[in-house]
C-alpha cells in the first residue's frame, strides 16, 4: 500500500522513519515500565499502535493493545508478561523489516 501510494523511495523513507520512531517509543515504554506511572505507560503504548500499523506491523500493534488491557485490569504480572511479549515481537519485526530485500538501506 505505501509502495503503491508513495513509490519505492517514498515508502522506504516512511518505513525507515517509522522504524526509528518505534525504536524510540519502545525504549520509552521500557523506561516507563520500570519506573513510570501506569497511565503514562498506557499512553505511550496507545501512541505506538498507529505507527506500527502504518508500516504493517499489526502483531506489534495488537500486543501493545493487549498490554494496555492488562494495565486497565491492574494486573502487574500480566503487564510484565505482555510487555516481554511486546519486546520479543518488536525485536523480531524490526529485524525482519530491516533485513527485507525491499528495504535497500
Amino acid at each position: 500500500m505505501l509502495r503503491s501510494d508513495l513509490g519505492p523511495f517514498g515508502a522506504e523513507d516512511i518505513v525507515c522513519r517509522a522504524m526509528e520512531d518505534i525504536s524510540q517509543r519502545l525504549f520509552h515504554i521500557q523506561r516507563l515500565a520500570i519506573d513510570g506511572p501506569p497511565e503514562d505507560l498506557h499512553k505511550a503504548l496507545r501512541a505506538l499502535c498507529p505507527v506500527a500499523e502504518q508500516i504493517g506491523l499489526k502483531s506489534m500493534a495488537q500486543v501493545s493493545r493487549d498490554v494496555m488491557l492488562c494495565i486497565e485490569d491492574a494486573d502487574p504480572v500480566a503487564v510484565a508478561a505482555t510487555l516481554s511479549r511486546l519486546t520479543r515481537i518488536a525485536e523480531q519485526s524490526l529485524v525482519r523489516l530491516w533485513n527485507s530485500p525491499e528495504l535497500s538501506v
